[in-house]
């Protein structure tokens, strides 16, 4: 079974959550931002600075504007190689959405530092990861999240025509890279709403994005994404891989329910026979526990 456009209208997966219901707002998420679980967490041991590790170049492209899928939006992107990268050999691929996030050099997962630990041990190949954040819409009086919920939650494949005709295109020209074809060299990786994109981008275009790394994924009625178990259920299973965490304290909204819904989503995976692995701890609505696995989670992964 496959879901036309007509099919995901008419489920109304691509509307909006409604702004509060029965008392509850945006803001009564806020409190699952952190948790008491999240003091277990740490940065991975490779996010640590190492003497001697040669470090890879980190180019920054602030107020990028070259988008047409979203047109008219400002996005910042950044762009990291791995130490030595010969533009010219076809490299691995990592995207994270909320990119600023996981490239913070005092964040929860570093994931510059990260990267170059595990190319110095070989652990992983010549890699480019581009860290993209959500776009602004010039000119609108809408709060900046209800683009990133626009572009991150809906469940079209609108997201993924974006990275495809617009930001990777980008990403080689400006930076004069060759990307691997491989989409098992290809990952996409998020938090939150992130999660979700990445999952949404990979399952309509397997042939391009192989991996996904989701950090707590908003697998809730946003725009429909607690659907994704029965349609993971009910159509043929893509050729991806899923890595997905998410804890006993992750948030709780009149959307859904975030640990119950990562939970269901990976017991369709398992039920479908994908190759997935699902950590579930005691941490909160942040990359706190993501952070900790992040370098364990790229290995698994990127493994052949």
């Amino acid at each position: 079974m496959s879901l036309d456009f007509e099919t995901y209208q008419l489920l109304g997966l691509n509307q909006p959550a409604p702004r509060e219901m029965n008392g509850r707002t945006r803001a009564s998420f806020v409190e699952t931002l952190t948790a008491p679980g999240d003091i277990h967490y740490h940065p991975c041991p490779e996010a640590y600075p190492r003497p001697g590790t040669p470090e890879g170049r980190l180019a920054a492209y602030p107020g990028w504007t070259g988008a047409r899928v979203f047109a008219g939006t400002t996005r910042d992107v950044s762009i990291y190689t791995t130490p030595g990268l010969d533009r010219g050999q076809d490299a691995s691929l990592l995207v994270c959405q909320d990119g600023a996030a996981y490239v913070a050099p005092k964040g929860p997962v570093r994931a510059a530092q990260v990267l170059d630990v595990l190319f110095a041990k070989g652990q992983i190949g010549p890699t480019v990861a581009v860290f993209v954040n959500p776009g602004r819409l010039a000119g609108s009086d809408a709060p900046p999240e209800e683009q990133r919920s626009l572009e991150y939650d809906s469940l079209t494949p609108d997201y993924g025509r974006f990275l495809l005709e617009d930001l990777l295109p980008f990403v080689v020209d400006a930076e004069g890279l060759s990307l691997s074809p491989d989409p098992a060299r290809r990952l996409l990786c998020g938090i939150s709403s992130g999660g979700i994109c990445a999952f949404t981008a990979a399952w309509h275009f397997p042939q391009a994005f192989g991996g996904v790394l989701s950090h707590c994924g908003s697998f809730v009625n946003i725009r429909g994404g607690h659907n994704w178990p029965f349609i993971v259920r009910a159509t043929p299973r893509r050729p991806i891989r899923v890595f997905l965490q998410s804890g006993s304290g992750d948030g709780v909204h009149f959307t859904g329910d975030w640990p119950l819904a990562n939970q269901t989503l990976a017991k369709a995976l398992d039920w479908s026979g994908y190759d997935y692995r699902f950590e579930f701890g005691v941490g909160g609505h942040s990359l706190r526990h993501g952070g900790a696995l992040f370098a364990e989670a790229l290995r698994w992964l990127w493994r052949a």
